[in-house]
């Protein structure tokens, strides 16, 4: 059965700092919530939030998993993550690299 781009998404969650992004990627990883995770240092993050305009250095997370294990993955996410709200988002993909959907939905549960 060949996979479809729309059964896998990609997740981006920021974090604070590089060493809760390494342990963020690395619990998801393991216990098979994704396949893949780019840690991408230093984005600058603009945002209002409590009243003001803030402005930080944050750590991007682009997570590569299955459509159907959102809910499992942003529960998992939202426990061991620092911030009050993190930004826990998914986008559907429209399409891919068909061995390579297929590897993503094979890695997880």
């Amino acid at each position: 059965m060949a996979v479809k781009a729309q059964d896998v998404i990609v997740v981006w969650v920021t974090v604070g700092n590089h060493d809760e992004a390494v342990n963020i990627a690395k619990t998801i990883v393991e216990e098979k919530l994704a396949a893949c995770v780019n840690i991408i240092p230093s984005v600058r993050s603009i945002y209002f939030w409590k009243g003001e305009v803030c402005d930080d250095a944050e750590t991007l997370l682009m997570i590569k998993t299955k459509e159907s294990l959102f809910e499992k993955l942003r529960s998992r996410i939202r426990g061991i993550h620092s911030y009050e709200v993190p930004e826990i988002i998914a986008v559907k993909l429209h399409a891919g690299h068909e061995p390579y959907l297929s590897w993503v939905v094979e890695t997880t549960e």
